[in-house]
């Protein structure tokens, strides 16, 4: 599950769709608002009551305003804000395996977090250059997943998933070409360079849903009920294709993606750093 602040909403429909047509899920990996609704998910969450939360969840309820040199926010608060609502506290507790991607500041590098306490790695993977703050865990310094992975196939690939479904939440950061302050600059900067990255996490993954949430801005969270929609209807449009992996399995129809992969070179990668 990719990033896209409060686009990432959307996410909840696509969960809804898979439950609602029992499609078993055997792993989760996420980048920002991806790791945050993953970790609430996988944790034990409900989708109905992810989606209580969603319809009154405010930009306050997990930042706070502050005058630092590395950002204009701190969310922290999500701190409060996961642990009233994770069911577990730990990797190890999840129901389902759960990846949560962030990036480390100083050399770009990605890192994959599988286990320890979960609180801290959603924060890092959420801490969107510019506006959040870093996050320190143990002496390094994190910022947002989507640098290091934009949408996580890879990560999931690599827990030993054999068909990936990749939600990738395309938009723009703001809905007009005219900046109206320093964080849609920054933002709409980020969302050309996601864009542009498409070819480095496209590879790993059999399906690719786009949900249509372009008309949504990065905070539009009043609008969870339509975003939730938006998601679901793009996981519907995809069911056929789903369920055929469930008649055939990856190793008897291997994905064309991975082909793909080893043509450019991918398959010789180095993992990302996991902790």
């Amino acid at each position: 599950m990719g990033g896209g602040f409060a686009r990432g909403i959307a996410h909840l429909g696509v969960l809804k769709v898979l439950e609602e047509e029992k499609i078993p899920i055997s792993f989760v990996a996420g980048t920002s608002v991806g790791a945050l609704i993953g970790a609430i998910y996988c944790s034990g969450g409900s989708v109905a009551d992810m989606e209580k939360i969603a319809s009154r969840v405010r930009f306050r309820d997990f930042a706070r305003w502050t005058l630092s040199r590395y950002g204009f926010a701190s969310n922290q608060r999500m701190m409060g804000f996961l642990n009233s609502i994770l069911k577990v506290k730990t990797f190890e507790e999840m129901r389902i395996p759960l990846a949560v991607t962030a990036t480390d500041f100083a050399t770009g590098g990605g890192v994959v977090f599988h286990s320890g306490s979960l609180v801290d790695p959603v924060r890092a993977s959420c801490a969107y250059p510019g506006m959040f703050l870093p996050v320190n865990i143990r002496g390094r310094l994190l910022v947002d997943g989507m640098l290091a992975h934009p949408v996580p196939t890879r990560p999931v690939r690599d827990m030993g998933a054999d068909r990936v479904l990749a939600v990738h939440l395309r938009g723009r950061w703001g809905n007009s070409g005219i900046p109206r302050h320093l964080f849609d600059v920054i933002g709409q900067c980020f969302a050309i360079a996601q864009e542009n990255s498409y070819t480095l996490w496209r590879p790993w993954a059999d399906l690719v849903l786009e949900p249509d949430v372009n008309s949504f801005k990065y905070d539009d969270f009043e609008q969870a009920c339509e975003m939730i929609a938006a998601g679901e209807s793009a996981m519907r449009a995809a069911l056929p294709e789903v369920r055929k992996w469930l008649v055939a399995p990856a190793e008897v129809a291997p994905p064309e993606n991975r082909s793909l992969a080893s043509k450019l070179g991918f398959s010789k990668a180095q993992p990302a750093e996991t902790d």
